[in-house]
């Protein structure tokens, strides 16, 4: 990128996209960043003061609506981090903000590439994998995990974790459905118009100034639940807390970013899987471990065998294709984010213990 280009950041006071606008603005202080985001998500608007402090505009706004995103002088990258993250997201109320904000949203964010020439970085998700495919896994059950079996029937999965080739076909969720949907869009805009985009489709993500809940951002739950009291379930699959997932801290996945920003010409036209990897895999009883040990406090785990919808046993990233195109790996081990994750929340106990309770 050039001085005096600007760079777009949608969902840029949420957990990734604020720490990213920042991120570029630190490493590209020459070029102007806008973060676009609606504040519907509490807590994000904590993040006004940062991004006002690393020289990051704000522009309060909305994806789902066109006329909220800037078309502004050399617009040159958008990343696109808006979302509704629940996978849980239409079930049992309306899908319309769902479908609205993760496809309509895209679709406008592709609008403003096509009418400005702008590159685009698509974070997806991992949830774009068919719920039934992912339930065929083979696993094994050992003390306090499921493994994956090294005989697997299905594409894409192995003992590394789940690649870029495994099943699409099938039912996915409207949260994964949505952004699967977008990714197709992308592909179109891409054919048509001569879009560069990348597509990242991300695990679990973790580290400081995530607002966890019990359908998104489970390090960040969990250690809040430790810190600031309150109760935890192990949902699914016998309630014993055996599902596993992997976690990428969030400043490994900001470092590829940028990397991808700068290779965007190179990279154009390729979907990642990223996240943690094996290395980085943990299931709900081993979390509670590891939150322990970092905060020093115990709470009640209660069991409830039955699953919810959309639930899945395992799913761990294998991401060698990203690691061959980017030379990149992460850096920061489980034991990093949460220790990071718990300081942050110490730190700022006043301001977040409302939020997170």
């Amino acid at each position: 990128m050039h001085l005096d280009q600007t760079i777009l950041v949608t969902g840029g006071a949420g957990f990734i996209g604020a720490q990213l606008a920042l991120d570029l603005k630190e490493h590209h202080p020459g070029n102007r960043v806008i973060a676009l985001d609606n504040l519907k998500r509490r807590g994000s608007e904590l993040n006004l003061k940062r991004l006002k402090g690393g020289g990051v505009e704000f522009l309060h706004g909305d994806v789902r609506e066109m006329a909220d995103l800037p078309i502004v002088r050399d617009l040159s990258l958008i990343i696109e981090c808006s979302a509704e993250p629940s996978v849980l997201a239409g079930f049992g109320e309306s899908p319309r903000y769902v479908i609205a904000s993760n496809l309509t949203g895209a679709i406008n964010c592709l609008e403003l590439a096509r009418k400005t020439g702008a590159a685009m970085i698509f974070l997806s998700t991992s949830r774009v994998y068919p719920l039934r495919a992912l339930c065929d896994i083979k696993l094994k059950e050992s003390e306090t995990r499921f493994t994956v079996l090294p005989e697997q029937t299905l594409p894409g999965v192995s003992e590394a974790g789940i690649s870029e080739a495994f099943p699409l076909e099938g039912a996915r969720s409207l949260y994964g459905a949505t952004k699967y949907a977008a990714e197709v869009f992308i592909k179109e805009y891409a054919e048509m118009y001569g879009l560069r985009a990348i597509v990242n489709r991300c695990g679990v993500i973790a580290g400081p100034w995530q607002m966890g809940r019990v359908d998104q951002g489970i390090m960040a739950l969990w250690i809040a639940r430790h810190l600031f009291g309150g109760t935890l379930s192990y949902i699914g699959f016998g309630g014993k807390g055996l599902q596993v997932r992997d976690m990428l801290h969030v400043q490994d996945l900001l470092e590829l970013i940028l990397y991808q920003s700068k290779e965007i010409d190179r990279l154009k036209g390729h979907t990642f899987n990223v996240g943690g990897g094996v290395n980085n895999s943990i299931s709900l009883l081993e979390l509670t471990g590891l939150c322990r040990s970092v905060t020093g406090k115990s709470i009640e785990i209660t069991t409830v065998p039955e699953e919810r919808p959309a639930d899945i046993p395992y799913y761990v990233t294998d991401h060698t294709v990203v690691r061959q195109a980017c030379g990149w790996a992460p850096r920061r081990s489980l034991e990093t984010m949460a220790s990071d994750t718990a300081r942050w929340m110490r730190d700022n106990e006043e301001a977040l213990r409302s939020i997170l309770e």
